[in-house]
């Protein structure tokens, strides 16, 4: 990075705004935003955090859907200094009470179709936050004036003055955000996100996906959600235009997006890939536009790749690894996809990745082994859980270096291309073998018929651990627990072959997208 170059996040909109005022920055609905207009409300935004007994790294929590206020939220926080932290709103009243009360919130800002559950949340805290509403209903209910101060976004907005602001001076160590995990093994943990860390894997990403401000960006991912966070991060940077979407649900409404506004970058999760290639008409949508979708979050099935492959010969596939911990690790270059479908390639610009055993050292090619990172994408720690961070960061017996234990198992070929095994969790013992949920997975997302497939390990008397595959069939496919055996033992050694299988009409998912398979083992 040039010495020239911000390493701010902020300062990257004021950057782009004075270069580009009039581009369009994010379209969202009905409404777009150009990067003038959302450099300057989020002045506004600044200067009122300023005038609200707001100091320096200071948290607020951002409790709204995928929106243009959400975005200006965050840009708004961190010129003031503070902190962001953007909540899924499909979170329930006590996660969002924890978060509040786990970074300390000076500030909430939130839809007012959110009321109950913020109400719910605040209710017990011993402290609690002024709240900005967004969209203020004619009828609020009494009890929110409970919630420090009740301020309404839009008369804030109209009526802030930017002309007298003192900004705090930030430094590219201190902290710009805090991402939540899911929560999935216990109370969520927020990941610490410096300044100079966000900029510098924003800037590795663009690098090796070739951004321009020509790309235009769908992001049906949430804000919450690191993947889907940085969309926008590094649009902002290079000067392309988002479309941000609330979800997933109304697919026909999105696919005519594509052409319609030229999409250029689509990124996904698996999930989303399988009710793509579940769309009968998908090949009728236009998507000549577009120059690569890029797949995090889960490992991409390989069936995937190539289906995709097919339907968009022109479009790059990237499979990509990563975790909120250290947003990226590795991708997959378009070029490679058609010769190695079911790997993720190496590591991202700047990074260091080791495969290593149980004492630390590097593995041989083809063993597999637990991946390890250093680098500019790596956390500071979890917010306020120094002995949680000090299990995950380890000295690296090889170097003498602090690495992240990652808890990914990984093999390397001898090419040095990465291979995705499976999460050190998930692993299933049968028979005394270590089985790997995403091979069995690999295989049934294969068969003809199968939308979607998870494999699981649920206690057996006999054998240990058994797998369970939980598979959802694509439209009009009439599958039976033989047609799957039949094809997996074609496929799979006997220890590998589900003992049970059990056929759903969809899989439970993360707020991010993710399949959930915690509430499958929980179900068991």
């Amino acid at each position: 990075m040039s010495l020239l170059e911000p390493t701010r996040v902020h300062e990257w909109l004021t950057r782009t705004a004075g270069r580009l005022p009039d581009k369009t920055a994010l379209i969202c609905g009905g409404q777009s935003c150009t990067y003038g207009r959302l450099d300057s409300l989020s002045d506004k935004l600044a200067a009122v955090l300023l005038g609200c007994r707001f100091k320096p790294q200071d948290r607020v929590v951002v409790f709204l859907d995928n929106s243009i206020e959400t975005v200006i939220s965050l840009y708004g926080i961190l010129k003031a200094g503070g902190v962001f932290a953007i909540v899924n709103t499909v979170v329930k009243s006590e996660k969002l009470a924890y978060i509040l009360d786990n970074a300390d919130a000076s500030v909430l800002i939130a839809h007012t179709s959110k009321a109950r559950v913020v109400l719910e949340a605040i209710g017990d805290l011993k402290q609690k936050p002024d709240c900005i509403w967004v969209h203020p209903l004619p009828n609020l209910p009494k009890p929110l004036g409970d919630a420090g101060q009740r301020l309404h976004w839009e008369a804030l907005l109209a009526q802030a003055d930017t002309s007298k602001v003192v900004r705090p001076r930030i430094a590219e160590t201190d902290i710009a955000a805090l991402i939540y995990t899911s929560g999935s093994t216990g109370h969520p943990k927020g990941v610490i996100q410096p300044h100079g860390r966000m900029v510098s894997v924003c800037r590795s990403i663009i690098q090796y996906l070739a951004n321009t401000q020509e790309d235009v960006i769908l992001n049906v991912l949430s804000l919450s959600f690191g993947y889907g966070l940085y969309q926008v991060l590094m649009s902002v940077i290079f000067g392309g235009t988002v479309i941000i979407e609330k979800s997933f649900v109304y697919l026909h409404d999105i696919l005519l997006k594509f052409g319609r506004l030229g999409v250029t970058g689509f990124p996904i999760v698996p999930t989303i890939a399988a009710m793509l290639l579940d769309h009968q008409e998908i090949d009728q949508y236009d998507f000549s536009r577009g120059r690569y979708i890029t797949s995090a979050g889960a490992a991409l099935p390989a069936e995937y790749s190539r289906r995709m492959r097919r339907l968009w010969p022109h479009v790059g596939i990237i499979p990509m690894h990563g975790l909120t911990e250290c947003v990226r690790t590795c991708y997959l270059p378009a070029d490679q996809i058609d010769d190695r479908p079911d790997s993720v390639g190496h590591a991202i610009p700047g990074c260091t990745l080791s495969i290593v055993d149980e004492q630390g050292n590097e593995v041989s090619p083809g063993t597999v082994g637990e991946m390890v990172v250093s680098g500019f994408n790596v956390m500071s720690g979890y917010w306020k859980d120094p002995e949680l961070t000090a299990k995950i960061f380890r000295t690296f017996s090889q170097s003498g270096q602090t690495r992240l234990y990652t808890g990914d198992l990984f093999r390397r070929d001898a090419e040095g291309f990465l291979y995705f095994v499976g999460r050190k969790d998930d692993m299933i013992k049968c028979r005394g073998e270590r089985v790997s949920p995403k091979e069995i997975e690999d295989v049934l997302c294969r068969l003809p018929g199968v939308m979607e497939a998870a494999v699981v390990g649920v206690p057996d008397p006999i054998l240990g651990q058994a797998p369970r595959a939980y598979i959802v069939r694509q439209k009009d496919a009439a599958l039976t627990d033989n047609d799957v055996l039949l094809f997996v033992s074609q496929h799979l050694e006997p220890f590998m072959i589900p003992k049970t299988i059990c056929w759903l009409t969809e899989l439970p998912k993360t707020p991010n997208g993710k399949i959930d398979k915690k509430q499958l083992r929980e179900q068991d």
